[in-house]
């Protein structure tokens, strides 16, 4: 009886096979006589679905048909095991008028309307979808996580067991995911990157040495962000491993020692290498290591850690000076180059359209690919402007917009994919990024690959993203943009930070430059004998003395300028400031003149950025009306 209640699914299946195969207009004798012996040996293909793979793998060209059938038309889950081995040449032409037909043609608009190529269309969705949907034996809408990550694990065991790539089934994946993603069925795309657990980076640094760090860096991230939080991890990792190699019995970051501990890891320093390269590391990077060692061993301090040294280990000097290097900004023609190639003959379009809007603003890399599809703002007479969000600073600033660039944020959105928003990476919002490409955000990778490819075709060597910041940069402080103005645009905290870029080209350096250089030829052609008199040079090039570009001192019988290179004079105003200093009504037009031109130097400091100097000019005028107030007492 047993055998005659499963006979009956059988027949039923295997009558709905060969009516199957006539309609498809395949129904051959081969065909109909391996249909009839799988189903006398498994009456129930469940049964089937319980042999061990290599049995299940065993099945021939004329039974392979059978499987696919039963998996398309009635919900036979072979195993992922079985699906990741078998190639499913046939799955489109089978599909049609399966149950799983609807699930995946869905898909398919959705992967088209993210920008995915046919091709990378039909890989991924015979690759993981079919699978998916055949092995979970659900509709599309109700897939989950669980049965994506149980899909994953099913390819690091297949590429476990037999050594084949799964890399190819993995990329699939995150394409599916992302497609899911944007069709609302799962709330999380796929992680690109990131950084690695605290516990899996400081693997290799002894306990309790690792503890202790694992400790710290998960409090920094209450205070700090993930990429700041990152890098100390990278940095205090180096020490770890250095104090788990000369002392691996170390039992406590208490017990550090600065002569058998610190000083000799500050030595090591300086011959360490770069894993990435072989070479030796930079004097920043030893600076860096350095400077989270410091914030490691002060912040334990002050929270009263007993893991805390007792003393002070790291001091000031222990920091290696750092080169002041002047920003590296692209030459005119290789601006011009690079640019002419990323507007003409672009590789991947949207990553050139970044590029060139990078340039054109000044962004840092982070603040270009966290702009927002709302990001332009038309201020009524004022014209369009491009809001910028938290940077690496924690500010937000706005830069203006011409049409041309207007129009290349107008060429991205066309370029971009459209879909459901994404997380902000620092807010965890839905956000609908700027850039984004097949249903994610464009990747620094991206960027870079495009710069490598634009700036080999131009003819030019490596350059950075960020040299397009300091191009943009450079370019402002040739136009004579105030000081002001450029901290504003770049988003610079502080005016020393603007500064770097004013060392650059400083045409008032220039000017005195070659005024002194035209004495000094003039000089020396001018016979020895006698008198010489040298022209008088146009120090103010034309221009009212109080207008130029040079630090400005108005005295009672003249003025003096000097170059900002120069600096201020010490001894600008020293006699008005002289108790010794008196005055007497006659004297009256001339000091309130001098007042005047005081308080227009004072004016003219602060509009370029001298703030010491628009000072020592108030403090002038003060004195001033006291000298003034005194005369017209007398």
């Amino acid at each position: 009886m047993p055998h005659a209640a499963a006979s009956a699914p059988s027949n039923s299946l295997h009558a709905d096979y060969l009516d199957y195969l006539q309609r498809t207009g395949r129904g051959n004798r081969p065909y109909q006589q391996a249909a009839r012996v799988f189903f006398e040996r498994w009456p129930d293909p469940g049964c089937w679905a319980a042999e061990p793979l290599e049995m299940r793998l065993s099945a021939d060209a004329h039974t392979r048909p059978i499987i696919t059938f039963l998996m398309l038309h009635r919900g036979l889950r072979p195993g992922y095991d079985y699906l990741l081995e078998r190639k499913l040449s046939t799955f489109w032409r089978e599909i049609e008028g399966s149950p799983l037909a609807a699930g995946v043609r869905r898909f398919m608009t959705a992967a088209e309307d993210l920008g995915f190529s046919l091709r990378v269309r039909l890989a991924t969705g015979s690759q993981v979808p079919a699978r998916l949907l055949i092995q979970a034996g659900r509709p599309l809408e109700q897939l989950t996580l669980d049965d994506l990550e149980e899909f994953a694990a099913a390819c690091v065991a297949r590429s476990a067991r037999t050594g084949k790539d799964h890399r190819h089934y993995l990329s699939a994946l995150s394409n599916a995911q992302r497609v899911l993603f944007h069709l609302g069925i799962i709330d999380m795309l796929p992680r690109m990157g990131g950084p690695v657990p605290f516990e899996q980076r400081l693997a290799e640094v002894a306990e309790p040495i690792r503890t202790t760090m694992i400790a710290y860096l998960e409090r920094k991230r209450a205070t700090c962000q993930p990429k700041t939080v990152s890098a100390i991890a990278t940095r205090l990792k180096h020490f770890g491993l250095f104090l788990t190699h000369i002392d691996p019995g170390l039992t406590s970051i208490a017990k550090l020692d600065r002569q058998r501990h610190i000083e000799p890891y500050l030595t090591a320093l300086v011959d360490a290498v770069n894993p990435k390269n072989g070479e030796a590391i930079t004097v920043a990077d030893r600076s860096r290591r350095v400077i989270a060692l410091t914030g490691f061993l002060t912040d334990i301090t002050e929270w009263g850690w007993a893991e805390a040294p007792a003393r002070k280990l790291v001091f000031r000097d222990d920091n290696p000076k750092l080169p002041q290097v002047l920003p590296r900004y692209l030459p005119v023609d290789a601006d011009r180059r690079l640019t002419e190639e990323l507007r003409d003959r672009p590789g991947n379009q949207m990553a050139a359209c970044a590029l060139r809007l990078q340039r054109a603003c000044g962004l840092r890399i982070g603040e270009l690919l966290d702009l927002e599809l709302d990001c332009v703002h038309e201020v009524p007479g004022h014209g369009s402007w491009l809001k910028i969000g938290l940077g690496k600073l924690e500010t937000e600033r706005m830069v203006p917009l011409d049409e041309e660039i207007c129009d290349l944020i107008d060429r991205t959105i066309e370029l971009r994919t459209h879909g459901r928003p994404m997380p902000h990476p620092r807010y965890r919002r839905p956000a609908q990024f700027l850039f984004t490409h097949h249903g994610r955000r464009l990747g620094q990778g991206a960027i870079r690959a495009e710069l490598d490819r634009a700036a080999q075709q131009a003819g030019l060597g490596h350059i950075t993203s960020h040299q397009l910041r300091h191009t943009y940069a450079t370019a402002l402080v040739n136009a004579g943009v105030s000081l002001q103005a450029l901290m504003a645009l770049l988003g610079h905290a502080s005016a020393e930070m603007s500064l770097r870029y004013g060392r650059l080209f400083d045409t008032t350096v220039r000017s005195e430059y070659e005024r002194a250089l035209d004495l000094a030829k003039q000089q020396a052609r001018t016979p020895a004998p006698g008198r010489v008199h040298l022209p008088l040079a146009d120090i103010t090039g034309g221009k009212d003395w109080k207008d130029t570009p040079l630090i400005k001192s108005r005295m009672a019988g003249g003025f003096c300028l000097r170059a900002p290179a120069q600096g201020a004079c010490t001894y600008a105003n020293i006699c008005e400031h002289c108790p010794s200093f008196h005055t007497e009504p006659s004297s009256l037009p001339i000091l309130a003149a001098q007042r005047v031109d005081a308080d227009a130097l004072a004016q003219d400091a602060e509009n370029r950025g001298w703030i010491a100097e628009a000072e020592r000019h108030r403090r002038l005028i003060t004195r001033l009306d006291n000298l003034i107030s005194e005369a017209q007492a007398g």
